[in-house]
C-alpha cells in the first residue's frame, strides 16, 4: 500500500509516521508513506498556498493550483487511479468499516486542508472522498490524516504481529471489544475473572462474547441496531435489560 499525505507541515506527518508499529511497517516495506510538501508545487517566491476568499469574509482559503499539481504529480506514476481523500469536517464520518474499506486500496492520497478550507474546485473535480473524523473543527487536516493513516495501516497484512488482532478490535464485529487482562492474576484485592484462568477455551470465548455484548449495551447501545446478533445474543441482551 502507498499513502501520500499532502500538507504544508510535512515534518509533523513524518514525526508520527516514523514511530512505533507504523514506523516498523515502513521499514519492512509493508506500507509506503510520504509526506508531500504542498509548498513544493507553488510558483511564487513566497511559496503561497492560500489566498483571500472571493466575495470577502474571514480567514484564507487554500488555492487550487498547487493542490491540483501535487495530486497530478502523484497520480502520474502509473497504476490504478488512487483514492483521493480530503480531510474536512463536512465529510463522511470515518469509522472502522471505512478503515477496512481503505485498507484494501493500493494507493491513497490525503489532502490536508487548513485555514477556512479549500477552493471548492478541489472538492468538485479532484477528490474522490471527503472524510471527517468527528463533529469538531481542527486547525488543520494533518491530525485527521494521521488518525486515518494509523487506523488503515494496522489492517494491512503483516503490519501487526498477530494477524488475528484486528478481528477482535472494537467495531470490527459490530460490538465493542471485551475486557482484557494480563499478569499478575491478583493485584492487591483485584483479581482476574476465574474463567480466564480456567483453560477452558470454549467458556473463555463465551465469556468474552457476552462481555462484548454487555459493554456495548452499556456504552454504545446504538451499535446493537446493526450488529449481527443471533437468538442467544438477543436473549442475553434481554436479560441485561431486565436485570
Amino acid at each position: 500500500m502507498r499513502i501520500e499525505i499532502i500538507t504544508t507541515l510535512p515534518d509533523m506527518v513524518e514525526a508520527v509516521a516514523s514511530e512505533s508499529i507504523l514506523g516498523r511497517a515502513r521499514k519492512k516495506g509493508l506500507v509506503e508513506v510520504e509526506a508531500v510538501n504542498l509548498r513544493d508545487f507553488t510558483e511564487d517566491k513566497h511559496r503561497t498556498t492560500d489566498d483571500a476568499p472571493f466575495g470577502g469574509g474571514p480567514g484564507m482559503v487554500m488555492k487550487c493550483e498547487p493542490v491540483f499539481m501535487a495530486v497530478e504529480s502523484l497520480t502520474g506514476r502509473g497504476g490504478p487511479r488512487p483514492r483521493v481523500l480530503l480531510m474536512t469536517p463536512q465529510g463522511r464520518r470515518f469509522d472502522q468499516k471505512m478503515a477496512e474499506e481503505l485498507s484494501r486500496e493500493h494507493h491513497i492520497i490525503m489532502i490536508c486542508g487548513r485555514y477556512e478550507g479549500v477552493d471548492e474546485r478541489i472538492r468538485e473535480h479532484l477528490v474522490t472522498d471527503e472524510v471527517s473524523i468527528g463533529d469538531y473543527v481542527l486547525t488543520g487536516g494533518e491530525l485527521a490524516a494521521l488518525v486515518i493513516l494509523d487506523a488503515v495501516s494496522r489492517l494491512v497484512p503483516g503490519v501487526l504481529g498477530d494477524e488475528t488482532s484486528p478481528l477482535t478490535d472494537s467495531f470490527s464485529s459490530g460490538l465493542l471489544e471485551y475486557p482484557q487482562y494480563t499478569r499478575p492474576a491478583e493485584f492487591g484485592e483485584y483479581r482476574v475473572p476465574d474463567v480466564l484462568l480456567s483453560g477452558n477455551h470454549a467458556e473463555i470465548e463465551k465469556w468474552r462474547h457476552q462481555q462484548a455484548l454487555k459493554r456495548t449495551f452499556e456504552r454504545r447501545p446504538d451499535l446493537l441496531e446493526t450488529a449481527p446478533l443471533d437468538y442467544k445474543d438477543k436473549r442475553f441482551l434481554k436479560e441485561l435489560e431486565t436485570s
